[in-house]
């Protein structure tokens, strides 16, 4: 994805987030403020993700902090794991439980240290469930479930990720492999928020290999990639992967996500804090 402007901005947010989480000597600030003017000054040749990328591994390279969101990533799988229980039998007992599923999995998009410092589940619940989805290609993607052989399951954050788990376990399909992060990437799901969440009971999950908060192809490790090109159909949670795929405009994703930034709302066609079921091959 090209840089745009108001991602220099968004970096900037960013940068004092992480520096008040994981803090620098005051003899270490300047060298790290003059390695993030460098890289955003200088980033042409990367996304989004990788930068953000690149500032997390710089501040635990100078103060040991590999991964600065852990409390509040098994906080929030705590926190979904509660609604598990309670929306589990909802689900259950719905006329279209697909469709429920799908929107709370929607919902558990919200839960993002890295675009949204104050999120509250149950109103993103309510929101998910009585809005409107911007662009809706859901009918779509339980077509193309039907059809598919092999379905990979591209997941974003923790807490997210038992979303994820309830619309897994709704699709019932016999072969789903879900995909976590390779090391901490903001409050993305890694192999530690798979096991705590038990993700591993209703699909095979496999690292991307990489420490990104996307999916980066070109970094990713051979295992990932060998999944990825034999997958029939590929369902991609958040904005962050969005990023990291759409100029593939593979006709194989399904993205779903809330839309965080006006960025992406001019790419996509709809305002920010939309939430979308789409084929962006189709757009």
């Amino acid at each position: 994805m090209a840089l745009d402007h108001r991602c220099k901005e968004c970096f900037e947010r960013n940068f004092e987030r992480l520096i008040i989480r994981s803090p620098l000597t005051t003899a270490q600030v300047p060298e790290f403020s003059a390695f993030f003017n460098h890289l955003v000054n200088n980033c042409a040749q990367l996304t989004s993700p990788e930068i953000q990328r690149e500032f997390q591994n710089k501040l635990a390279e100078m103060n040991g902090i590999e991964d600065p969101y852990r409390d509040e990533k098994r906080n929030s799988n705590q926190l979904a794991l509660e609604l598990y229980g309670e929306w589990k039998p909802k689900v259950l007992a719905s006329d279209n439980p697909y469709q429920l599923a799908l929107r709370l999995a929607l919902a558990g998009n919200v839960m993002d240290y890295g675009a949204n410092q104050q999120f509250d589940i149950h109103k993103s619940i309510e929101d998910a469930l009585s809005a409107p989805i911007a662009i809706d290609h859901s009918v779509l993607l339980r077509e193309r479930i039907r059809q598919s052989g092999k379905i990979l399951f591209l997941g974003d954050n923790a807490g997210e990720i038992v979303f994820d788990k309830l619309l897994i376990e709704t699709i019932m399909h016999p072969n789903i492999t879900y995909v976590v992060k390779g090391g901490p990437a903001i409050n993305d799901a890694t192999m530690e928020d798979s096991e705590a969440t038990g993700m591993e009971w209703v699909a095979d999950v496999i690292s991307n290999g990489y420490d990104a908060p996307s999916t980066v192809l070109s970094k990713s490790d051979p295992e990932f990639r060998s999944h990825f090109e034999s997958a029939d159909l590929i369902i991609s949670k958040g904005q962050g992967n969005f990023e990291g795929l759409m100029s593939a405009r593979d006709p194989r994703i399904f993205f779903l996500l809330m839309v965080k930034c006006d960025y992406i709302s001019e790419k996509i066609g709809v305002p920010k804090g939309s939430f979308v079921v789409i084929d962006y091959e189709k757009e």
